[in-house]
């Protein structure tokens, strides 16, 4: 590896050439300047995937909808569902499984 006026060049063999892109496309990047820079001062890139917090996300949008509609519907009629109740609980405790899930995965990074 050799420095010229803040640039640095490194010489690697066309296999590792090959792993190098394929990691940079593991981590979601298309600058190779930029990933090398990134792995030469940080060490590691992590690509977190977030399917499951957008599915959350929309059962949590999910409950809270049927929460103002239970809501509205006990303002009107001044009394609230035993089943509705349950609904929410139901829902409620899903989010509360798949944010555990989440956070058990994130926590073995």
């Amino acid at each position: 590896m050799s420095r010229q006026g803040g640039m640095v060049y490194a010489r690697v063999t066309p296999e590792e050439w090959d792993l190098i892109r394929e990691r940079m496309r593991e981590a979601g990047m298309t600058n190779t300047s930029a990933y090398i820079r990134k792995m030469a001062l940080n060490g590691y890139v992590i690509n977190v995937d977030l399917g499951d917090v957008k599915e959350v996300l929309r059962l949590l949008r999910i409950n809270s909808n049927n929460l103002n509609q239970y809501a509205k519907r006990a303002n009107e009629t001044g009394s609230i569902y035993e089943a509705d109740i349950k609904d929410l609980q139901k829902g409620h405790q899903e989010i509360l499984a798949r944010m555990g899930e989440i956070l058990e995965r994130l926590s073995s990074i």
